[in-house]
């Protein structure tokens, strides 16, 4: 087993009132959880993860989601309300499968995107190249 230094980085954040949500925020989940929240009008959203990466290869970890040969990390969408609670209204997924293999095998990756649809919503559903750009 052999570990991945992940840099996850979001552009252009749609704003922290966008359509009908308010106070919004996006952050990776870890498990069920969100963790590293980051408010929607921000300059950009940066997440530094450790994935395990088992022969295959397959990731493993506590960010990581889904079966072996189809494994994800989930970008979560919610309204923060008064008492900070983090209410989930959307998610986005970044697939591991995608990740460049030089990139795994040198055991740093950095993925780059924008965070906000063409309707100026936050991006959901799948994010796969070129929306997210590898190096």
């Amino acid at each position: 087993m052999t570990e991945l230094r992940l840099r996850l980085i979001g552009e252009h954040l749609p704003g922290a009132d966008c359509g009908e949500f308010r106070d919004v925020h996006v952050a990776v989940q870890r498990g069920k959880d969100p963790e590293g929240p980051v408010r929607g009008d921000a300059a950009e959203a940066v997440w530094d993860l450790t994935l395990d990466v088992r022969p295959g290869p397959d990731f493993r970890g506590p960010y990581v989601h889904g079966h072996p040969g189809a494994r994800f990390l989930y970008l979560t969408w919610g309204e923060v309300g008064p008492d900070g609670a983090f209410a989930m209204f959307r998610r986005a997924k970044i697939f591991c499968a995608d990740i460049p293999a030089a990139l795994v095998a040198r055991g740093e990756a950095e993925g780059r995107m924008s965070l906000t649809d063409d309707k100026g919503l936050p991006l959901c559903a799948g994010i796969r190249p070129p929306e997210i750009r590898w190096s």
